[in-house]
């Protein structure tokens, strides 16, 4: 079988490109499945503490910083734009635009993992890190204590994702500088933007439901 026939990027063990991207996607789409009920065992467990201790858990989130929140939130909005673009770059063929947009989605994620770095720091520095030095003031430490032990366990699960998507930015930027990725095989990159999109989602409910409920 020529070059031709049998595309370079094609593996042995599909018949077509297409069929190739579609088995590609589909696969990213269960794991992205698998993700959403991670994701939905901790928001679950959130939403039990919180409808028992309602008045604990919005007291403690006054001591989330909302405007750091907001603007990791306002960052992540941008990045979903950018790697927008970076998926119609590579749908289109056009190279720079691609590598160029695919920087600015790893230079937004890494701004916000720089701002969850201050505000786990701020964290440390009150005391509020659950564990053995945790310490609360106020009658409710114990109840306290859940609720920034599931901030912790929700936005550091957050954060990881946010690690191995930019680990996986570094990669895709160094495929695109070599050209590989064609309007006839971009599947690496809709994929991937299928899961940067996903994670932010997750923060865009993890905002308000961590940061804005004792706002009133």
């Amino acid at each position: 079988m020529n070059s031709t026939a049998h595309p370079s990027t094609l593996a042995h063990h599909f018949d077509t490109l297409e069929q190739q991207r579609e088995s590609a996607s589909l696969g990213m789409w269960v794991f992205l499945g698998q993700e959403v009920m991670f994701f939905g065992g901790l928001f679950l467990a959130y939403l039990v503490y919180r409808a028992s201790y309602p008045a604990v858990f919005a007291e403690a989130s006054h001591h989330l910083d909302v405007v750091l929140g907001g603007v990791n939130t306002a960052i992540l909005i941008a990045s979903s734009l950018t790697m927008a673009l970076a998926v119609y770059g590579a749908q289109t063929g056009k190279r720079n635009m691609l590598i160029l947009f695919l920087v600015a989605t790893m230079i937004l994620g890494l701004a916000f993992l720089g701002i969850k770095a201050v505000e786990y720091h701020h964290k440390y520095e009150d005391k509020l890190i659950p564990g053995l030095g945790f310490s609360y003031p106020g009658p409710h430490g114990r109840q306290a204590q859940l609720f920034f032990g599931l901030y912790f366990a929700m936005t550091g699960m957050h954060a990881l994702h946010m690690v191995i998507g930019i680990a996986l930015l570094v990669w895709l930027i160094k495929d695109a500088r070599t050209g590989r990725f064609t309007p006839d095989y971009h599947s690496h990159i809709e994929n991937f933007g299928l899961y940067w999109h996903f994670v932010d989602i997750v923060w865009i409910f993890l905002f308000p439901l961590l940061y804005l409920i004792g706002l009133h």
